[in-house]
């Protein structure tokens, strides 16, 4: 499989509410004319909106195309979380160790949507977004170190009705900025009623320390409305770098104490101490520092 370029521009997974099939109201006013409220008012008031009795049936029948548009997606999510999912508790359960820390998915906001598609310039029609835009289901799978993320990749796209369209690799190649993920773009079958859809799924797998300083550039950004002073982004790759070393140096860590407790063994002699056996727990206290080491530093930055 041969990996792109890097894209000029970071996907960040918004923290963005599932599609809401209920937040359009769809009764009749007192005075007998029609009111929209929902996702489709922009930056307008719930109310604002005055439709004729045509005008309103339009737009109906549009928020209903768009729920059955925007159904397959959250059906995609569902699919692979649920794989995601399925390898978290068969590693709980009969292996050594989980290399999947937590899993997130959303799925991408009417607004948003319409949004991107008037900032890229797609046709505003539903087979045009569906072919244009592959972000509009995302899922993320946060791993211990660094090679899980390849490995939880790895056996996420070896299942036979995953089909990876695209791939792009920037833990080897990061952003000029520092940013690090693996990306993939996803095609997988959802069972509708009227037969299988193929749909799009963005996965980005990453580790703790890539997730938290991913996160803490997003936050700045928004607060700086992506007019960000140089000294902050200057800070931001330099803390890039430190994320990675701990990655880079957590790993080998890792890898030590396995070495040690594959070597480790008892030796049955009363002039022999027996050598302790590092357990799994260590290597669980060892990642627990860890998450706590970020968790702390975030409290730090947001204070």
């Amino acid at each position: 499989m041969l990996f792109t370029e890097q894209a000029s521009t970071v996907t960040t997974m918004d923290t963005e509410d599932p599609f809401d099939m209920q937040n359009l109201d769809t009764s009749p006013e007192k005075d007998s004319q029609l009111s929209l409220k929902g996702p489709f008012m922009g930056t307008r008031t719930p109310g604002d909106l005055t439709l004729s009795e045509e005008e309103f049936d339009s737009v109906k029948m549009l928020r209903t195309e768009f729920t059955r548009f925007m159904m397959p997606y959250k059906f995609a999510i569902d699919e692979v979380t649920t794989k995601i999912s399925i390898l978290q508790e068969e590693f709980s359960l009969v292996h050594d160790y989980n290399p999947i820390e937590h899993l997130s998915s959303r799925l991408k906001s009417p607004e948003s949507i319409v949004e991107k598609i008037t900032r890229t310039g797609c046709e505003p029609s539903f087979e045009s977004i569906r072919h244009t835009l592959h972000d509009i289901a995302g899922v993320r799978i946060t791993c211990s170190f660094v090679s899980d993320t390849y490995k939880v990749f790895d056996m996420l796209t070896r299942q036979k009705d995953i089909v990876v369209l695209e791939v792009k690799d920037y833990i080897k190649h990061p952003k000029p900025n520092g940013y690090k993920s693996l990306h993939a773009i996803l095609e997988i079958p959802v069972f509708m009623s009227t037969g299988p859809e193929t749909v799009k799924v963005e996965a980005q797998f990453r580790t703790i320390a890539m997730d938290f300083w991913a996160s803490l550039e997003h936050k700045i950004y928004y607060k700086y409305n992506r007019d960000v002073p140089s000294r902050l982004l200057d800070e931001l790759r330099v803390a890039a770098t430190t994320a990675s070393q701990l990655d880079s140096t957590m790993e080998r860590l890792h890898d030590e104490v396995k070495m040690l407790d594959s070597a480790s063994i008892t030796v049955s002699s009363p002039h022999t101490r027996e050598q302790p056996r590092l357990s799994d727990a260590l290597l669980k206290n060892l990642n627990d520092a860890r998450v706590r080491f970020f968790s702390q530093a975030a409290e730090h930055n947001t204070n």
